[in-house]
């Protein structure tokens, strides 16, 4: 099926507060589409008309502002080493203009909480670590030297786009070879049980190494991808070693040393075995206690369910969506409009997709296997950047939804429009919808003995700030 990618935003005029009844007068509207071209196109404005009673039979959108549900962290992607050599290969002005479409609060998507990774990954030029000497149980020489290059400067260059108010979350792909079970960094193996502390305390001195950088970590996995055997850095938890070793060494180490707000997530991946990974951690109060959060992905079916099943069983924990690697299509940006609303709905408390922007090839990545497209795509012998469709489509979230905007009731009266909403902090509210059809739909959003109609062009997604 060939899927197209359409996006609708709403900013009323007239706030009111959460049970206060709204003048709801007019939106603004903002259109991303492929049939029509559009690419957050400002639309214009758009009356609300009185209509108490909706049809059941006309495509609705019912949004309710009175009860509020999870608190929204943000959204982004991810600083890997491959984006950071791509940018860091680019002309001035081309690295300007990309950290203010991806950063800037007003005239960019504003993206506020990225993962980066803990040394080397699969989207990294070279395998390294930051403590290269083997047997180094004290970490007497560990040094993030290596991210001073590419990586923290583009980091640096972030925050200053952001106003100050952009957050991390860190994940190691795996701890270095001399820790291993299998003595290398790539095919899985385990972490050696006399090296457990070593490994907790390398999460600690990478923490502290990157404030001293002015970059505080708000966040951390205990392993990305915590089942996959990979060709490229990885490493085996069980949910019972994750658990172990989250209780008995990273946890307190992290305690002890002035770390507790470090938000500790556990799993970072797909939504399949989110619950019994969850399960395992969750009902050991003694590890329970140092986790705030369970990551996930969505590399192997949908599953959306589970990741509400999560929350349901567990209500004070949150669920972070934490990595998206897609291609830069418009049926990416249709699969992101979907799996973004789908798990918003789930009391996801952010979403942060993969590379920030790769190279002409999609790299670089030691690891090979490089075609396609990504989100955003820089061509390194003209100096030009090319912003695809998904990161129009993922701005129509991060652009409108801010951090500590609250979920709210939204629910369709028609199987193919989806839709999530948000109150902001300002009492604006953010919705988008988004039509699985293959058709142009007439359809309303409905508030308050109101409707605002609009059109909704084949497979496209509305955002709705009003």
């Amino acid at each position: 099926m060939k899927t197209t990618g359409f996006l609708i935003a709403l900013c009323l005029a007239t706030l009111s507060l959460p049970g206060q009844k709204r003048d709801l007068k007019e939106a603004r509207i903002f259109v991303t589409a492929e049939k029509t071209g559009q690419l957050l196109d400002d639309a214009g404005f758009r009356a609300f008309e009185i209509l108490e009673q909706p049809d059941e039979n006309y495509p609705t959108i019912f949004v309710d502002d009175d009860i509020t549900f999870q608190a929204i962290e943000g959204f982004g992607g991810a600083f890997t080493d491959a984006a950071a050599i791509t940018f860091g290969k680019l002309p001035e002005n081309a690295r300007d203009q990309f950290i203010e479409a991806c950063f800037d609060p007003v005239k960019g998507n504003g993206y506020n909480l990225c993962r980066t990774t803990i040394h080397s990954c699969d989207y990294s030029d070279e395998m390294y670590t930051y403590a290269e000497v083997e047997g180094d149980k004290n970490l007497d020489h560990f040094s993030i030297e290596h991210d001073m290059k590419y990586r923290i400067p583009m980091i640096r260059q972030a925050i200053q786009a952001s106003g100050n108010n952009l957050r991390f979350f860190a994940s190691p792909w795996s701890p270095p070879s001399w820790m291993k079970t299998n003595d290398e960094m790539k095919h899985g193996g385990t972490l050696r049980p006399g090296y457990r502390q070593t490994w907790a305390d390398y999460f600690v001195k990478y923490i502290r190494e990157y404030g001293k950088q002015g970059i505080p970590m708000w966040g951390l996995t205990v392993q990305n991808e915590a089942m996959a055997v990979q060709v490229w850095e990885s490493c085996i938890f069980t949910a019972a070693e994750e658990k172990d070793f989250v209780r008995d060494y990273l946890g307190p180490t992290l305690h002890k040393n002035g770390m507790a707000d470090v938000k500790l997530m556990i799993w970072d991946h797909n939504r399949g075995i989110i619950y019994q990974r969850a399960e395992a951690a969750y009902e050991d109060p003694e590890a329970s206690k140092y986790i705030w959060g369970t990551a996930f992905h969505w590399y192997v079916g949908d599953h959306f369910d589970n990741v509400r099943m999560v929350h349901d069983a567990y209500p004070g924990k949150q669920v972070l969506y934490t990595e998206a690697g897609m291609r830069g299509s418009w049926r990416a940006a249709n699969k992101l409009a979907k799996n973004v609303i789908y798990d918003l709905n789930n009391w996801a408390v952010g979403w942060v997709f993969w590379n920030l922007i790769l190279d002409e090839e999609n790299g670089p990545r030691h690891a090979g296997g490089l075609h396609g497209s990504n989100i955003v795509n820089a061509n390194l012998e003209t100096g030009e950047i090319t912003y695809n469709p998904p990161h129009f489509v993922f701005g129509h979230f991060s652009r409108f939804i801010k951090p500590g905007a609250k979920r709210i009731p939204c629910t369709s009266g028609n199987d193919q429009l989806i839709a999530t909403s948000f109150l902001n902090t300002d009492g604006s509210v953010a919705t988008v919808i988004h039509n699985l059809d293959q058709h142009e739909m007439m359809m309303q959003l409905w508030i308050e003995g109101k409707a605002l109609k609009s059109t909704i062009p084949p497979e496209g997604t509305m955002t709705m700030v009003f």
